[in-house]
């Protein structure tokens, strides 16, 4: 029978997930973002029970997700945090007899979760319909930039560059 790991976002303590067994998973970031004291309490307690886990994705998985998220415009969209957990995610899948479902009510997460393939569950919001891809664009000309564009203004026009969701199923 395979174990249920529960990959655990901010939103999951925010939002008042308590944690019922001791496959719950997150990372260091994490912890630093939950800043409510009701939330924080129920959070230290859960580490302090051993019901959470405080884990670090293996730089390999890190590098496989920025692959990834480069290539769907979502590393624009995601913080370190988001990042590392999503990491945590298929550093955790490479494990054998392990299903894994994140909790996050990011939608930008839960794009990445969709294109990974990965189940996640929201806590208090309905989640993504579908999944997109962002893209840098020029207001004024409509030009679009890759991800790494480093500037707030076009190069060709000097309108405001921007990031625009485009949908891709």
């Amino acid at each position: 029978m395979n174990n249920l790991y529960y990959i655990l976002d901010a939103s999951a303590f925010i939002n008042g997930f308590e944690p019922r067994s001791q496959f719950n998973f997150t990372v260091s970031e994490i912890t630093e973002e939950v800043k409510d004291l009701k939330s924080k309490i129920l959070l230290d307690q859960s580490i302090e029970e051993g019901k959470i886990i405080i884990k670090e994705p293996k730089d390999e998985f890190i590098q496989e997700l920025n692959e990834i998220i480069s290539e769907s415009g979502d590393d624009l969209r995601l913080s370190e945090a988001d990042k590392k957990l999503l990491a945590l995610a298929l550093d955790l899948l490479n494990g054998e007899n392990v299903e894994i479902k994140v909790l996050t009510d990011d939608y930008s997460m839960q794009n990445v979760l969709k294109i990974l393939n990965i189940p996640y569950d929201s806590i208090i919001t309905e989640g993504i319909k579908g999944v997109y891809n962002w893209v840098k664009t020029c207001e004024g000309c409509k030009k679009e930039f890759d991800a790494d564009y480093a500037f707030e203004d076009c190069e060709i026009c000097g309108s405001k560059v921007f990031k625009r969701r485009i949908k891709t199923y």
